[in-house]
């Protein structure tokens, strides 16, 4: 069946127009007539059987279908151009894309990305956040480190580490006093929005029935409840590993070395089965696998 898709020097046209608000720039940017840019438009809106502008005496105006379609044009336009500019700047090499859980990503992977680079210096990877489960078949990742369990369907699942939740908190929270479960139970939980029991589960650990309702803050990343902590506005669990700087220069402390038990939920390297033969993506996998396996040994 033939697509569906207008011809792209219409979407040029027409991305271009738009963004300027004017047939007479978007034709100075392209190096065309205006009489140019108003056939490549006016076969656009015929082709969509759509109104993209207004016209009028004083110049062109979007319509709302026009702003719309605008939007979503000009991120396709950049997206092919992108990927256009990455293949031809990796001429002989191989690229991944990467997703990645956001504060992991930061903290932990790329202070030794370095080292995968050097031992293979055709490989570039590319890192995107993404903190939850997706379809591969419909983004462009090679694959993801991701936090979970390992079902992921369609997927070869990789463990790498576990996490060891920890509550952690500005010492001026403390105020010099000694920590305890019935201490930590009187101060401000900061919740994390994907793991919105880790505080129950840390408190039955300890043997304690904490009564009052656990409706503290919820911030979605790790590097937000850090921040959070560091601010004084609560105590909050998390992975000693991600705020290694803050707890080295003071400015979080762990309040009690107790941590959240183990479940199945751990990190995770997800490699989809179609892309489990890619040469770059069993050397990065088995770079990766390495690191873990000697983080998880200090």
């Amino acid at each position: 069946m033939r697509r569906k898709i207008p011809s792209t020097a219409a979407l040029v046209a027409f991305e271009s127009a738009a963004r300027h608000q004017s047939f007479t720039k978007a034709a100075d940017e392209l190096s065309l007539t205006q009489s140019a840019i108003c056939r490549q438009i006016g076969g656009l809106e015929s082709f969509l059987n759509v109104e993209l502008f207004r016209r009028s005496r004083r110049g062109v105006v979007l319509t709302e279908a026009g702003i719309a379609y605008s939007r979503k044009v000009a991120a396709q336009l950049d997206a092919v151009e992108r990927d256009t500019l990455a293949l031809m700047g990796n001429q002989g090499s191989m690229s991944l894309e990467l997703a990645v859980v956001p504060t992991f990503g930061t903290q932990w992977l790329l202070p030794r990305l370095r080292t995968f680079q050097q031992l293979h210096p055709d490989v570039t990877v590319h890192l995107t956040n993404r903190t939850r489960p997706f379809l591969f078949a419909d983004t462009h990742f090679d694959a993801a480190i991701y936090f979970g369990d390992a079902e992921w369907s369609g997927t070869e699942a990789h463990f790498l580490m576990h996490e060891h939740l920890l509550p952690v908190c500005s010492p001026a929270l403390l105020d010099g006093l000694p920590s305890s479960p019935e201490r930590i139970a009187e101060l401000p939980l900061l919740q994390q929005t994907t793991r919105p029991y880790a505080w129950r589960q840390w408190f039955a650990a300890q043997g304690l029935n904490v009564a009052r309702d656990m409706t503290g803050p919820r911030l979605e990343l790790f590097s937000m409840l850090a921040q959070a902590a560091r601010h004084e506005m609560g105590i909050a669990l998390i992975p000693p590993f991600l705020i290694q700087r803050e707890l080295d220069d003071g400015s979080l402390v762990i309040a009690l070395d107790r941590a959240v038990p183990n479940s199945n939920r751990a990190y995770y390297l997800m490699v989809p089965e179609r892309k489990t033969e890619s040469a770059a993506l069993k050397a990065f996998r088995d770079w990766l696998l390495q690191q873990a396996s000697a983080y998880r040994q200090e």
